[in-house]
């Protein structure tokens, strides 16, 4: 299925022997253009199971409904970096939505439940397969900006901050059925699927709302703040938002591809200086970014003009 306004584009030649390079340029074409113009495009044969996907939707849902002292057998580690394992949002928040969220596989920061069996196993499977696929979109997007072979995969070479959160979302209210607020990411590259019930919209250049359609074969892609900053706006950060249905619960996984919260993150040469373009945002260390948008969460403020965005580091304000 094709989302209506969302390119899709098809990755099965970047994991073929064959050496498709038609259909490379032609992805690779479909992806710089949807950047450009959107910040928003699906990819099909993607490298990432679709049962697996499945089986962690299906994981995901069961572990939510167990009552909530079971869940929190799982709430994070004190003085994580990051909420790793079982989080609610504030009460105080707008967002309304239940989550699970976990480092690499690796890190002694992730935090299991015990049940439902297996989903611990799923979700690092579901990890590592995200994490290659992203390695072929991060190095599209580094063709598409026409930047020197691996110069983003050298750039974004710390995997520690990668991230996957998998969410439950309750079903709206007579009086509100925001799951998500309108927001940007923060990192590089997302990628979402989200089970039948659907609910992921994104914002277009005209204030219009765009339904992202859910199909189970398919990752939803857009990209971050990081991109767009590195890029000088030449791919942008696009608004999307979650809006819970009447009556239906929503499910979904969400994996962010990051980078080392120690990186600095600038407009680079390529698109600035070296092309005497004025660079469009102060240099900052992404970790320091991060931790102001973690604020917006933990802190929501009670204006929504002084949430902060990427606007923060513009040279224009």
């Amino acid at each position: 299925m094709v989302n209506a306004g969302i390119p899709t584009a098809d990755l099965s030649p970047f994991f073929s022997e064959e050496g498709d390079e038609g259909g490379k340029k032609k992805a690779i074409e479909i992806i710089g253009k949807a950047c450009s113009d959107l910040g928003f495009f699906q990819v099909v044969n993607h490298g990432v199971p679709v049962e697996l996907m499945a089986k962690a939707l299906g994981r995901s849902k069961e572990f939510f409904g167990y009552p909530l002292d079971r869940k929190l057998e799982a709430s994070p580690q004190p003085g994580a970096p990051l909420p790793a394992g079982y989080g609610r949002q504030p009460p105080h928040s707008p967002d309304k939505n239940e989550f699970f969220l976990m480092f690499p596989p690796d890190s002694t920061l992730n935090v299991f439940p015990s049940n439902p069996q297996g989903f611990s196993c799923v979700l690092k499977e579901l990890f590592s397969s995200f994490v290659k696929t992203a390695s072929i979109v991060e190095s599209i997007i580094n063709d598409c900006l026409g930047l020197p072979p691996n110069f983003l995969s050298e750039y974004n070479n710390d995997r520690k901050w990668d991230l996957m959160s998998t969410f439950r979302y309750p079903c709206a209210s007579e009086v509100e059925n925001i799951g998500v607020r309108e927001h940007k990411d923060v990192n590089c590259i997302t990628f979402v699927f989200q089970d039948e019930v659907g609910g992921l919209e994104l914002k277009t250049d005209v204030d219009q709302w765009i339904p992202i359609t859910p199909d189970q074969t398919t990752l939803v892609v857009n990209v971050g703040d990081v991109v767009q900053v590195l890029s000088n706006d030449r791919y942008k950060s696009a608004s999307h938002r979650v809006v819970r249905q009447a009556g239906r619960e929503r499910h979904s996984f969400a994996f962010f591809y990051n980078i080392g919260g120690d990186k600095w993150v600038e407009p680079l040469p390529h698109f600035s200086t070296d092309i005497d373009e004025a660079p469009k945002y102060r240099g900052f260390l992404y970790k320091d970014y991060l931790q102001l948008r973690l604020r917006n969460k933990t802190h929501p403020p009670s204006r929504p003009q002084d949430i902060i965005n990427i606007s923060y580091y513009s040279t224009s304000t």
